[in-house]
């Protein structure tokens, strides 16, 4: 038997496995949006290179963007502490990492920051 690669569709297989895993578990936990691509393994194979592997993405949109990424955070285990925060402008995101079924995964869940209001301007 050979080793599933990166660039066959077999490498696909381990991701799509824990997708249904994943979605067949928390069946009842709202849809997210689901990617999958190439991410960088956390290890190094014995030469002392990058390793790369097929992940998953669930992405979380939209006015409940924020309650829909800790369902699935809470449902998956992950840590609160492990949550990373960032932002750009008016746009900002939540994310976390995870293994699921032996697949990266990761949370990321989308939403706009309150813009401030400017008190005491006439019009």
């Amino acid at each position: 038997m050979t080793t599933p690669t990166i660039e066959t569709a077999s490498g696909v297989i381990g991701a799509a496995g824990a997708l249904m895993a994943a979605l067949s578990a928390h069946a009842d936990l709202p849809a997210p949006r689901v990617t999958s691509e190439q991410v960088v393994a956390p290890e190094r194979d014995d030469s002392g290179a990058l390793v790369l592997l097929w992940g998953l993405g669930f992405g979380f949109h939209r006015d409940t963007a924020l309650s829909d990424f800790e369902q699935w955070r809470q449902a998956l285990g992950i840590n609160p502490a492990a949550v990373d925060h960032a932002s750009t402008g008016p746009h900002a995101w939540l994310s976390a990492d995870t293994t699921y079924a032996g697949v990266p995964l990761t949370l990321t869940g989308y939403y706009t920051l309150a813009q401030p209001t400017t008190e005491g301007t006439s019009s």
